[in-house]
């Protein structure tokens, strides 16, 4: 056999070079393809991991600060007064004010993270109570959510207040026992609070409505079209317009006097009965 002229080696050379390098051309080819499907799919992924994440965070609080008329703007419960309480009277039913003789009215500004709201009521609420139930007072709740902030992150004021003003709306004639129950189940500040699970305990314990206490249980009382939260935050920025020169909780009206403006201070025990009779005359 004879040996391949120098010619033919350089022919052979250059064939097997091209081969190589058309090899090397389809491997290149496939990576980038290989490549190209992986990003697309890593995109995919990435891209859904983020509409997940966007789909599923909650909706921003409504923000009342520019609004003309907060209240106005919002659906209240069926017992609210147009100021943004729950009115209660002799028999104890939210949203029904009927009372002896001329009783003087209470109001009460509280939040249910005040320590502050706390103290008050377990000082003053045996004797609002008391002069409720005589016809002497009619008394009007109006909780607030201004304290959020001190639940690290949970909004326990806000969530609160709904769930109380889903009560008076839902389930009345429980509206005071389970106000009263939620002060004496008080977390303490800079706590994450209760849970809607914890919330709905006490409401069971206070006698509200299965239903109701499962709404509150399962979330939904601060979801969608029928929920109070809105309503909760634009009487909370009403509050802070009925007193431009500062608000805070707890604020007790006594016929539309300020308790403060009366030199009066509700720690003291006796002090908040004493007032109501000075104000009656």
């Amino acid at each position: 056999m004879s040996n391949p002229s120098k010619a033919q080696r350089r022919d052979d050379a250059r064939a097997q070079a091209l081969k190589l390098r058309e090899e090397q051309q389809r491997t290149a080819k496939r990576q980038r393809t290989v490549a190209i499907s992986l990003l697309a799919v890593g995109l995919l992924v990435v891209g859904g991991i983020v509409f997940w994440i966007f789909s599923n965070m909650p909706e921003p609080a409504p923000d009342f600060s520019e609004v003309e008329d907060p209240l106005g703007s919002v659906s209240a419960p069926a017992t609210a007064t147009d100021a943004g309480g729950i009115r209660v009277g002799q028999d104890g039913v939210a949203g029904d004010d009927a009372s002896g003789d001329d009783p003087i009215d209470v109001v009460v500004y509280s939040d249910f993270m005040c320590p502050l709201c706390g103290a008050f009521e377990q000082l003053n609420g045996p004797t609002l109570t008391e002069l409720r139930e005589n016809g002497e007072v009619v008394v009007e709740y109006r909780p607030v959510s201004i304290l959020d902030r001190y639940s690290q992150g949970t909004e326990f004021s806000t969530r609160a207040a709904t769930a109380s003003a889903l009560v008076a709306d839902q389930d009345p004639e429980t509206f005071v026992a389970f106000t009263e129950a939620l002060f004496a189940g008080q977390p303490a500040e800079n706590t994450q609070g209760l849970s809607d699970e914890e919330i709905a305990t006490i409401a069971r314990d206070a006698g509200v409505d299965e239903a109701v206490a499962a709404a509150i249980e399962d979330g939904s009382y601060v979801e969608g079209d029928d929920s109070f939260e809105p309503w909760v935050l634009a009487a909370s920025e009403q509050a802070s317009r009925d007193f431009p020169d500062g608000f805070g909780t707890p604020t007790i009206l006594i016929d539309g006097q300020n308790l403060t403006d009366l030199g009066v201070d509700w720690r003291i025990e006796g002090a908040l009965e004493a007032a109501i009779e000075q104000v009656r005359g």
